[in-house]
């Protein structure tokens, strides 16, 4: 029996009590579930870090720290999530520093049903893909680390026991294949080998 797909959930940050209980009616009539309201950017931040909720819905100016600063917060733990910021102000230098923070949606109130709907599913979709660009880099990253490991790995064989690059590769492959161990941590092996018995 396949698993129940989870609650969407979000969080409401707008100091306005009745924009909030706007903004809460509307999204619970697209299928989203309210898991908590904060007035403030501090307990909006607090809740955002205790709840982690599928999705942000902060407003730009509160008491305390500003949405944009619970979405960098956020960002800078690794806890970030999709963001929709909504603001009464049309400011350039706003939109500027939301785009760099990770916001993936930019409302201008009062936001209607559709208009929020399209920002919220605008900002998952982004995040979504900023998250497989992510993780593609970061595989990029490691594979390359792999590959400088290799290269100093085979210099050390090259050197040492006078193989050609070819033979030295082949024996740090076959190495780790008897150790099933990845080529990257074999080739490490062969590294702090070397260190320990040079001069």
């Amino acid at each position: 029996m396949p698993e129940p797909a989870r609650p969407r959930t979000v969080l409401i940050a707008e100091d306005e009590p009745v924009i909030a209980m706007g903004i809460e009616a509307k999204l619970r009539r697209l299928g989203w579930e309210v898991i908590a309201t904060a007035s403030d950017g501090d307990t909006a931040l607090r809740l955002a870090r205790d709840l982690s909720p599928d999705v942000l819905v902060l407003d730009v100016k509160m008491p305390g720290i500003s949405g944009l600063d619970v979405a960098a917060a956020l960002s800078e733990e690794g806890r970030a999530r999709p963001t929709v910021i909504l603001t009464a102000y049309e400011d350039e230098c706003l939109v500027d520093r939301a785009v760099a923070v990770g916001v993936g949606a930019y409302l201008v109130k009062p936001a209607t049903e559709a208009q929020l709907a399209a920002a919220v599913k605008l900002a998952a979709s982004r995040f979504s893909e900023f998250q497989t660009l992510r993780k593609e880099v970061e595989d990029l990253r490691e594979a390359l680390e792999a590959r400088k490991l290799l290269e100093r790995a085979k210099g050390v064989l090259v050197s040492r026991l006078g193989l050609s690059e070819e033979e030295a590769f082949r024996r740090i492959q076959k190495a780790a294949r008897d150790r099933r161990l990845p080529m990257a941590e074999m080739a490490r092996s062969v590294i702090q080998a070397e260190d320990l018995f040079s001069d």
